[in-house]
């Protein structure tokens, strides 16, 4: 099976580890020091995907060519659709794109993520 990782700069790791964590049942899967006394933690958000998180400090000392620039936008397909949308504080209406059913959420820091229903085709 082929798995991807997605790294997320963030202001505060451990609260968006436990956010992604206590809202989406994202498995924390390592913790790990790095040089600069930071923490980055890996999480499962499902079977193929997994969110690495690290400080915004730690990559503007280690890599600042990649803060600042445009992410990229990241849909998340649940089978709980309804269940998050209730449970994020955060979400958007619900929205029809194209026969997809989709909201929008912000995580501790602002940022915007999309959760669709899964079962559409």
């Amino acid at each position: 099976m082929a798995k991807t990782r997605i790294m997320l700069y963030v202001d505060d790791v451990a609260a968006n580890s436990q956010f992604w964590q206590s809202n989406l049942n994202a498995k924390l899967v390592s913790s790990n020091a790095l040089p600069d006394g930071s923490q980055n933690e890996t999480l499962a958000v499902s079977d193929e995907v997994e969110f690495s998180l690290f400080s915004k400090a730690f990559i503007k000392k280690y890599s600042p060519e990649v803060l600042g620039t445009t992410g990229p936008s990241l849909m998340i397909f649940r089978d709980d659709f309804e269940a998050l949308h209730a449970k994020l504080k955060s979400a958007g209406d619900i929205t029809d794109v194209g026969g997809q059913l989709t909201f929008n959420f912000q995580d501790p820091d602002g940022n915007y993520y999309v959760i669709a229903k899964a079962d559409q085709k």
